[in-house]
């Protein structure tokens, strides 16, 4: 382009007279094997500024030299010079130039492109020389004035007569003042006098420039045209003036003026600044032109580009709502997985067994289970590998102070695939309220389960067991950025009644009921909701055989809960400090007491309650009531900072529950003779009441020897079995009712050894029943002070042996059973620094793999004993669910890409007829300078336009389609939460798609387009 673009400003500058010269052009064309010789040797000169028309029969190679002058044709020989230049050497590329700057066509048939205005008809011409816009606009419409159609500017090529579309085509023509005008029987088609008015313009046009007509009438060439030219089989017989260059001279002027002059140079800066401008412009054809001629073009055929563009969309169609359906199911997955796993977080105890191991030990592997004999059956040793199992499963203790650090260590990258992280304590609140007799009842822990349970025997004490552990009140996940409560709550309830809100302060607390309203009768005992004291009596009715409770239903106003109060009591508040002793005392059965203290407990108040919002897959919240992680903080604190827990923490070494020291280790137990010393000193230093006590509980229990004695004297009265089998058959007749045989049947099942121990153990039991009776009567009569001279003699008797096992039994502690972390924990002391729990919450599955992934990094760097152990059950049952979505959601858009590319391959063999439509259209644009990449562009554009269309419907349909598939899915899947939803990334992706898919499906058919030759596309109807 650089190349031609200089060369041709070369020839724009030239001031040779000659604008064309043809020297021995031959133009030889291959018909089907045979050669057929259009122009033998054509020589011609041209002047810049001649009307010059060319006569001769059909066939004798008229068209062919105007279409190799244009540059539209290629001759075989010879040498086209333009301006001096030989064109020898041009490629497409410079022909195009030349064609769009330099000449101008005018055709018998006109050759306006129907689909497009007048206005843009001739507009395109300097599309391709790059003009601006403005420009274009308006050199157009000046062309269209100035052969008298300024006022035919919207209409359509159809819309006018011939005389008209002729002008317009000359109005083409000259738009891009060309230096060559071409015309190939301009007036073929028109009658005389619209023939006279474009010989007029053409007349008028030579003045300036070099106009070449071909015609067939001699009249219309003698009368307007200063140069005919006769050809006859492809050869110049006349030339009414010919031109020949090397014989111009000079003509002689007289000198010129200063005015002369400078007009002169006036006018030829400004033809050198017009050239210069014409051969800086980048000439292509620009892709919104491009668009506007198929656009254009798809409009004149509405209903095959909507035809064309629907089929194009069906498997954008299917695409999208396998998509919309996708994105429907994985987000419920996702809202699935993070209600689930906000119900089973990795969950990470202070002491934890290790279950993964346990399951592992006892899973088969596939590979143990090949090649099996088919004839056999085989065992699966489950017991004896849970056995082994059993071995090596333990209780691994964890680290959880140094594993907090880490979590909340700024360096550590677990928390952004954390969305919540929950630090447990072991925290029992005491939660207290009034019920309507005023009475302080205890809410938290319940005592309902116990009540219940109590009532059904001790056959139930398991079930009790497991629970009376209910949590009642439930601690609400702590949102970010200081929220009371997480988003993740927040997503999974809504409030429910007029009034109910969220927490917004550390003591307020919301109620907790199902998707249906409802609360268990249990809680709403706990709750104090309903009288506690009916219990006793509806337990009563609920195991009595005979009765029918009638369970009715009963409910309350949520306007009339909102507001209710209860009161938190900490563990400290219960421990009562008494100067005289130094000691605290525990009150928490003294009921005066509660009801003293229950006034400065924290008020605590309902301002909400809250149930499972419906697209909820789980829920995280177990009981009642849900407080904030606020209340928890306030309690640690105030616990923290109590009077009692002060005192314990200044006096490390004494228990102040019992003022007794705490055993530091140095305490050594006595020897028999220090213990008898020892007991021996206290027993003197007691008060006579207290040895009076003492001694009715020495007297009254026979010591080892004593009882063993008198066992052995009454066993000596049963030497044989049959007195021993005599003696349990009176015995156990009279207990039970039972016959002798049947006693006898039984006892003949029994060794010797085991019926003497059943004989020996009976005995002992009613000896020393007996002793304590006697004991208990003989003294009954006796003054404390008797008493305590009894007991002081029986010091001087009695045995060291006797004596020292009193210091067992009597001897009050010297040293306290606890330890100092032992009261701490009594007292509720919590270290905030060393949970006994934490709960690490994750959106996805993902994110749980990411922290488990961590959370092994951790164990490989820290020491042995700081290993994280923990069992991740999720990831036992759990994994892949949105993964098998996406391999099925790929399987089906896979199958349904087929249809893609058919009606991508349709798209395309619609464009190729589309080229064969248009290939008149192609000429045309060739004729006024297109290049091929531009006759690709327009087709191009034409497929992406398709494209485009073709997106749009296919992603309308599915917006519409959406809302069936929804109601459909629902209905099937009874999932009231799926929802197809195209995400608007994927609609966009696909729309390009679809345009990528059109555009590559019409690469072959622009191609052809582009190199179909002008002159033949030219001549097509």
């Amino acid at each position: 382009m650089l190349r031609f673009t200089s060369a041709f400003a070369g020839i724009i500058h030239r001031k040779e007279t000659t604008m064309l010269k043809l020297c021995d052009i031959t133009k030889i064309y291959d018909t089907g094997g045979e050669t057929v010789t259009a122009l033998g040797g054509v020589s011609l000169e041209f002047r810049k500024s001649e009307f010059v028309s060319i006569l001769g029969q059909s066939g004798c190679g008229k068209t062919t030299l105007l279409n190799i002058i244009g540059g539209l044709d290629r001759y075989t020989s010879g040498d086209l010079v333009i301006n001096g230049t030989s064109t020898k050497d041009y490629e497409d590329r410079d022909w195009d130039v030349y064609r769009n700057h330099s000449i101008g066509f005018v055709f018998q048939n006109y050759n306006l492109i129907p689909h497009q205005t007048v206005l843009s008809n001739v507009e395109l011409a300097l599309t391709l020389s790059g003009v601006s816009k403005s420009e274009r606009r308006q050199r157009a419409t000046e062309a269209l004035k100035t052969v008298g159609l300024g006022d035919q500017l919207k209409k359509k090529p159809n819309q006018m007569s011939g005389g008209q579309m002729q002008r317009v085509a000359i109005a083409r023509a000259l738009v891009n003042d060309p230096d060559i005008l071409l015309a190939d029987e301009p007036t073929g088609a028109l009658d005389s006098e619209t023939s006279v008015q474009v010989m007029e313009l053409l007349k008028e046009v030579s003045k300036n420039r070099l106009v070449i007509m071909v015609t067939h009438n001699p009249e219309l060439a003698d009368r307007y045209s200063t140069r005919i030219i006769r050809l006859l089989d492809g050869r110049v017989t006349d030339d009414s003036a010919p031109y020949d260059s090397s014989l111009e001279e000079e003509p002689e002027t007289a000198p010129l003026s200063d005015s002369e002059k400078e007009e002169r140079a006036a006018k030829k800066a400004s033809k050198e600044k017009r050239a210069a401008k014409k051969a800086s412009r980048s000439r292509s054809m620009s892709f919104s032109s491009a668009l506007s001629l198929s656009f254009n073009n798809l409009m004149t055929k509405k209903a095959r580009t909507f035809l064309t563009s629907f089929a194009g969309s069906i498997g954008i169609i299917g695409i999208a709502l396998i998509l919309s359906l996708s994105t429907g199911i994985n987000a419920y997955i996702d809202q699935m997985q993070k209600d689930t796993l906000s119900t089973a977080p990795i969950s990470i105890q202070a002491q934890t067994a290790d279950m993964a191991s346990f399951f592992q030990t006892i899973a088969k592997t596939e590979e143990e289970r090949k090649n099996r004999d088919e004839g056999k059956i085989y065992s699966n040793a489950v017991m004896q590998q849970l056995i082994n199992s059993s071995k090596t499963t333990g209780v691994t203790t964890n680290n959880l102070k140094a594993f907090k650090e880490f979590i909340d260590n700024g360096d550590s990258n677990i928390k952004q695939y954390i969305s919540a992280v929950r630090y447990g304590y072991s925290i029992d609140m005491d939660i207290y309220a009034k019920n309507s007799e005023g009475k302080t009842i205890r809410i938290n822990p319940s005592t309902v389960y116990e009540q219940i349970f109590s009532s059904m025997g001790a056959t139930s004490g398991s079930m009790m067991s497991a629970f009376t552990n209910t949590e009642i009140w439930s601690e609400m996940l702590e949102g970010k950025n200081g929220e009371l409560v997480s988003s993740l709550i927040k997503d999974q309830y809504r409030l429910v009644g007029e009034g109910s809100r969220w927490p917004e302060k550390m003591n307020e607390v919301v109620l907790i009921v199902d998707e249906n309203n409802e609360m268990n009768d249990v809680f709403l005992y706990s709750l104090g909701l309903k009288d506690q004291s009916e219990l006793p009596d509806l337990l009563d009715q609920t195991f009595d055989p005979d009765t029918v409770v009638d369970a009715k239903t009963e409910s309350w106003g949520i306007s009339d809960l909102i507001g209710t109060k209860y009161r938190l009591i900490l563990p400290t508040d219960f421990y009562s400090y008494n100067s005289e002793t130094d000691t605290w005392t525990d009150m928490h059965d003294n009921e005066d007491y509660l009801s003293l203290i229950y006034p400065n407990g924290l008020e605590l108040e309902v301002v909400g309650v809250i149930k499972p919002s419906e697209d909820a897959v789980a829920s995280s919240l177990n009981g009642a009531v849900g407080y904030t992680s606020a209340l928890t903080d306030y309690y640690i604190s105030a616990v923290n900072s109590s009077e009692v827990v002060k005192a314990q923490k200044a006096d490390p070494k004494t228990d102040i529950l019992l003022g007794l020291p705490f055993d530091d280790g140095s305490f050594k137990e006595p020897e028999q003779a220090e213990k008898a010393r020892l007991i021996t000193e206290y027993f003197t230093s007691l008060s006579n009441a207290e040895k009076a006590e003492l001694y009715a509980k020495i007297a009254s229990t026979p010591t080892e020897e004593e009882i063993l004695a008198m066992v052995d004297d009454e066993m000596a009265k049963y030497s044989t079995r049959e007195a021993m089998e005599q003696m349990v058959i009176a015995v156990y007749s009279q207990s039970t009712g039972m016959d002798a045989a049947t006693l006898k049947a039984y006892l003949s099942a029994m060794s010797d050894e085991e019926l003497e121990k059943q004989i020996r153990d009976s005995i002992t039991n009613q000896l020393t029943k007996k002793y304590g009776e006697e004991a208990a009567a003989g003294i009954t009569g006796m003054t404390d002070e008797q008493k305590a001279a009894a007991l002081d003699d029986m010091l001087t008797w009695k045995s060291e042996e006797v004596i020292a096992g009193w210091y067992d039994e009597y001897m009050p502690p010297a040293y306290s059973d606890s330890s100092l972390d032992e009261n701490l924990s009594i007292l509720g002391l919590i270290d905030v620094s060393d949970p006994t729990s934490i709960a690490i919450y994750a959106d996805t599955f993902e994110n749980k793999e990411a922290i488990a992934d961590i959370i092994s990094d951790y164990n490989s760097k820290v020491d042995k004993d700081d290993v994280i152990s923990y069992t991740d059950y999720i990831a036992l049952f759990l994994s892949g669910i949105s993964t098998i979505i996406d391999i099925i959601s790929y399987v089906l858009i896979a199958f349904v890409a087929i249809s893609l590319v058919v009606s991508s391959i349709m798209i395309g063999i619609i464009t190729y007829i589309s080229v064969l439509e248009r290939t008149k259209e192609i000429g045309i644009l060739r004729s006024i300078g297109a290049s091929k990449k531009d006759i690709s562009r327009v087709f191009n554009a034409e497929t992406l336009t398709v494209g485009l269309v073709a997106g749009i419907i296919g992603i309308g349909a599915t917006l519409l389609l959406n809302i069936p598939i929804t109601l459909i899915v629902r209905k099937l899947a009874d999932i009231t939460n799926i929802t197809a939803q195209l995400p608007v990334a994927g609609a966009v992706i696909l729309v390009i798609i679809s345009m990528g898919l059109t555009f590559i499906a019409g690469l072959i058919p622009s191609k052809i387009a582009a190199r179909k030759d002008p002159v033949e596309a030219l001549r097509t109807e």
